[in-house]
C-alpha cells in the first residue's frame, strides 16, 4: 500500500463557523481540527477527494498518518469523522497529534482468518458468530498495528475466544483488559446450528 494514502496536505483555516464549513464543503473542501499534546487546536482544510480516496482503505483509520500543513508534517490519528447520512460526503475530521514518545489509545479491526477452515464450522456444522470487530489498543505509535488477526483454524464447536486470547504484537496491550479480569470480553464463538443434530439428540436423551 502507498504511503501516500497515509499522507494527507493541509491548509489552515481562520474562517470558521457553521457558514464557513458549509462554504467549504461547496468547494469540495473538508474541515477539520488537530489538537492533542499539550498544544492549541488548529483549524484545517483538506482536499475531499484526497480523504475520499483514503477512507477506503481500513487502514487508514488505526494508521499513524502525517498531516502535511504548510511544510510542516504532524503526525495524527484520526478520532472523528463525520459523515453525511446518504452522500458520500465527508463533513467534518478530528485529528489528534501523536507524540513518538507517549502511548496512544485507538480503536484497530480485527482480522479472522481461516474461518472457512475452522474446525468447527467444516467437521462440526457450526457458524461463527462474531461479537466483536475492532478492540481498542494501547501502544506507542511505532507499535501500532493496522490490525489483529484471529486465528479460528483450530476453534471448535462452542468454543469461545476471548480477548485474553487474541496474539498482540509487542508493546501492544488491550485496554479493556487493563482493566480487570471481568472486562475480557468474548471476541467470536463458534455456535451449533439451531435445530441441528446434536440438539435433537440431547432432547431424546433428556
Amino acid at each position: 500500500m502507498s504511503n501516500a494514502i497515509f499522507t494527507l496536505d493541509a491548509e489552515i483555516r481562520t474562517d470558521i463557523g457553521k457558514g464557513a464549513s458549509r462554504r467549504l464543503r461547496h468547494a469540495e473542501k473538508v474541515p477539520a481540527v488537530l489538537y492533542g499534546a499539550d498544544k492549541e487546536a488548529v483549524s484545517l482544510t483538506l482536499d475531499h477527494n484526497k480523504v475520499i480516496q483514503a477512507q477506503e482503505f481500513e487502514a487508514f483509520y488505526s494508521h499513524v498518518l502525517t498531516l502535511n500543513i504548510g511544510g510542516e508534517k504532524v503526525e495524527a490519528l484520526i478520532k472523528d469523522m463525520q459523515r453525511h447520512p446518504y452522500k458520500p460526503k465527508v463533513l467534518h475530521m478530528d485529528f489528534l497529534r501523536v507524540d513518538a514518545s507517549h502511548a496512544i489509545t485507538t480503536h484497530v479491526p480485527l482480522h479472522f482468518i481461516n474461518e472457512d477452515t475452522c474446525k468447527g464450522v467444516k467437521m462440526q456444522g457450526g457458524h461463527a458468530e462474531h461479537h466483536l470487530n475492532d478492540v481498542e489498543v494501547s501502544c506507542l505509535p511505532a507499535d501500532l498495528p493496522e490490525f489483529i488477526e484471529v486465528d479460528l483454524a483450530d476453534v471448535e464447536k462452542d468454543q469461545t475466544i476471548h480477548m485474553s486470547d487474541l496474539k498482540l504484537p509487542s508493546g501492544v496491550t488491550l485496554v479493556e483488559l487493563a482493566k480487570g479480569a471481568d472486562h475480557d470480553q468474548a471476541v467470536v464463538t463458534i455456535k451449533g446450528a439451531k435445530g441441528g443434530s446434536d440438539d435433537a439428540a440431547d432432547e431424546a436423551a433428556e
